[in-house]
């Protein structure tokens, strides 16, 4: 078998909105993936988001120049991390959540406006028992527009 037949193998189809809801816990209005395009279990993930003028946040950031505040960007690579860390760890339905740790290197290159459609594209960079590390970009019409390394822990939600 080739590299490339591998490849295509342990590649993971798309994922629809339902898909992803299923994967995170997040919900309107901070579920900020619309959809997977593609993933490579363990490896990375390529999601998307439609960024539309109805968006909550446009009310006041900023009513004359809407621009999609960064820490959300960097909160979507977040979540296309959460997705490959569930899908990748076999989560999927054990209850686990996907908690966000830290932000590094967070660098913000071009505005995310409305009428955009944001490719997420994060790798895993390292997994360490419940500790996960990742590598994010978020790309508008093949520019960079934010990029960041997160870091998240898999843990038991919270008892009540």
């Amino acid at each position: 078998m080739s590299e490339t037949d591998s490849k295509e193998e342990a590649a993971g189809g798309p994922m629809d909105i339902r898909a992803v809801m299923a994967a995170l816990p997040h919900r309107f209005p901070m579920l900020l993936i619309d959809r997977v395009v593609s993933m490579v279990p363990g490896k990375s993930i390529h999601a998307v988001k439609a960024v539309s003028v109805n968006e909550p946040f446009f009310q006041g950031h900023f009513p004359t120049r809407p621009i999609m505040p960064g820490v959300l960007i960097v909160e979507a690579i977040a979540q296309a991390a959460g997705v490959l860390a569930v899908e990748s760890l076999g989560l999927a339905g054990s209850g686990k959540l996907v908690y966000f740790m830290g932000i590094e290197g967070a660098k913000f290159r071009n505005p995310v406006e409305p009428g955009c459609l944001v490719d997420f594209h994060v790798e895993f960079t390292q997994v360490r028992g419940a500790i996960c590390k990742f590598t994010g970009k978020a790309y508008v019409e093949g520019k960079l527009a934010a990029e960041a390394q997160c870091t998240a822990m898999i843990s038991d939600p919270p008892r009540d």
